[in-house]
């Protein structure tokens, strides 16, 4: 009978990450709108400006903040410094000097870096149906890149630019693995709003110049509209479910939904901008749900790993004992 609510509870998880992918896959053409008027890097610093302030509002609503521990204040440094804000200053930089094919690939080895950080670390298990349902979802994300028509080139500048968004998913993947840890001990408010606030203080810090050559008072209600979505919607909420939902079902698992991101990008551009859906975009499409089936369904594609399994029946939720 205890089983039933924490099956529940998987469940809503999944879904809210579901949710996450598709207002993840909504963000990209709502922020190519904002930087019509507005430079990369002051754009991002202005929804982390927004968001972090409605992330702030919804932990004070909660009365959910505890004073946290000189071990724990190092923790959420670590956790923005190196993830949340290398993401953020390595993705801007990167997008602008490679394909949006290039760009895709990196995106989706997400799940890859935060099995490997979960094993050198020893948070987690390297189970057999985590590797089935990444490698589908990355043969998915390939397929979409193709069919789309989009170019996978490491010619010229772009390596550069591949190699600063590979660098970035390596800090996003930090991000998840380490903010999870910090939910034992303090709510999913509190976490999403300290981490953010000190990557936006840290953003503000580097982009100071870029910050005052812009006309903020000047600039068109869509810009403002730009901004205030993906502030909500990509950053503060997105980002408090992701954790919550990482917490719930384990980071390893929690990242293959990110690869879900695309498939959703491309049925949005199909319904509100007319491009293509085809054969392969749309077999990518069922690789990629596929994997997240198989790590859904982890049971039964383990195997005989017994440690693997060992270890999830002392945890279901992949935390160790």
């Amino acid at each position: 009978m205890a089983a039933a609510p924490d099956r529940k509870r998987t469940v809503l998880a999944e879904c809210m990450l579901l949710l996450v992918a598709l207002m993840w896959g909504m963000n990209p053409p709502v922020i190519k709108l904002g930087l019509q008027h507005i430079p990369p890097l002051p754009y991002n610093v202005a929804r982390m400006v927004v968001g972090s302030a409605i992330a702030v509002l919804a932990l004070w609503l909660s009365g959910s903040y505890r004073r946290p521990t000189r071990e724990d204040l190092g923790r959420l440094l670590r956790a923005s410094v190196f993830g949340f804000f290398v993401f953020q200053i390595l993705f801007t930089e990167g997008i602008q000097r490679t394909t949006s094919g290039n760009a895709a690939f990196m995106f989706c080895l997400l799940p890859v870096f935060v099995l490997l950080l979960n094993r050198f670390y020893g948070f987690d298990t390297i189970n057999r149906a985590v590797v089935i349902g990444i490698g589908c979802s990355i043969a998915g994300i390939v397929l979409i890149v193709l069919g789309a028509g989009r170019e996978l080139s490491l010619a010229g500048g772009h390596l550069i630019g591949a190699l600063l968004i590979l660098g970035s998913q390596v800090g996003y993947a930090y991000y998840t693995v380490f903010s999870r840890e910090l939910l034992d001990r303090y709510s999913t408010y509190q976490v999403t709003a300290s981490l953010m606030v000190i990557t936006t203080v840290l953003m503000v810090a580097v982009s100071v110049p870029e910050m005052r050559a812009v006309a903020w008072t000047e600039l068109p209600v869509p810009a403002w509209g730009s901004v205030a979505f993906s502030a909500v919607f990509g950053l503060c909420l997105g980002n408090f479910l992701w954790i919550w939902g990482s917490g719930v079902i384990g980071t390893a698992r929690a990242s293959v939904f990110n690869n879900l991101t695309p498939v959703f990008a491309v049925v949005t551009a199909y319904f509100l901008l007319g491009e293509t859906f085809g054969p392969l975009q749309a077999a990518g499409a069922a690789f990629v749900f596929g994997g997240v089936y198989v790590t859904r369904h982890r049971d039964r594609f383990a195997g005989g790993q017994a440690g693997a399994v060992q270890a999830e029946v002392a945890d279901p939720d992949g935390r160790r004992p």
